[in-house]
């Protein structure tokens, strides 16, 4: 699975690198778990289909009633078509300098306690959707009257935010420009259900590298420890009596059921269906 590079993708002149910039993405089929590059903040106003989002430390699910503010970093994106076969998102990429300008611009305070969270999650009320609207009509442009209005949009963006989400807001856009990353284990123990490749891209580094990474801190192969704690992971939740078998496969990163349930056998010497039957210790 190649990286693209965001949003270096979007942007036709090579030459020139804004420090916003605005992309209107669209699709009509799903796009399954891209590993995507991400060289600027972004915020991502959903407006047809749905987002799920893995992160270092965490993931998250996006539908079309909120918006997402992604620190710069390495994701993996699933993308996902409504019914009509759509997918529309609005993209507003901006730089760290432009958001040490708006810092300097109001006066406020860079809170040096910041949370280390990889996304904001923003409920959309009228005055999201209708700056959505706006953004519409805005694009990236050489040209200064275009620039100067789409900054004058951002700067609008953030003051509205801090007013709606306080010091929560101004938080996480200070960890925006602190550049903490999160630990190892955190990044490992959070994806439970993915590749190794992946947990791999997700730390920032190359499959050897993070495998010889993953020795020192488990002292085991990455392959044996992720089956071990997916199986077990899947145990709990077909002992709570809430999920079956075919709820479970997916969410512990099993590609299909007959390859979870043979696993799942040979691990505990019963069939996930019958643990409801049997208490498994």
């Amino acid at each position: 699975m190649s990286v693209i590079n965001v949003p270096d993708v979007y942007i036709k002149n090579d030459s020139v690198y804004p420090d916003l910039f605005v992309y209107d993405f669209c699709m009509a089929t799903d796009i399954v778990r891209t590993r995507v590059n991400l060289n600027m903040h972004m915020f991502s106003f959903l407006q047809v289909g749905k987002k799920h989002v893995h992160f270092a430390g965490t993931s998250v699910a996006l539908n079309n009633k909120q918006s997402l503010l992604v620190k710069k970093g390495n994701h993996l994106w699933t993308e996902f078509i409504d019914i009509n076969k759509e997918y529309n998102c609005k993209l507003l990429f901006f730089s760290d300098s432009k958001l040490l300008n708006f810092f300097n611009k109001y006066s406020i305070k860079i809170d040096v306690t910041s949370i280390n969270l990889p996304c904001f999650i923003i409920e959309n009320d009228k005055y999201i959707n209708s700056f959505i609207d706006t953004l519409m009509s805005i694009s990236y442009s050489e040209d200064g009257i275009t620039n100067s209005l789409l900054e004058i949009k951002f700067e609008e963006l953030l003051l509205y935010l801090i007013k709606k989400y306080n010091n929560d807001f101004i938080q996480y856009i200070s960890s925006l420009i602190s550049h903490k990353v999160s630990s190892f284990r955190n990044i490992v123990e959070s994806h439970l259900n993915l590749s190794v490749e992946e947990i791999a891209f997700l730390c920032n580094m190359s499959l050897s590298t993070f495998k010889r990474c993953f020795r020192r801190e488990y002292n085991t192969s990455p392959g044996k420890w992720l089956k071990e704690r997916r199986l077990t992971k899947a145990r709990e939740l077909l002992q709570q009596g809430i999920c079956a078998p075919s709820d479970v496969y997916l969410a512990v990163g099993y590609n299909s059921l007959p390859a979870f349930s043979t696993a799942f056998k040979n691990e505990f010497g019963i069939n996930p269906k019958d643990i409801k039957q049997c208490n498994i210790v």
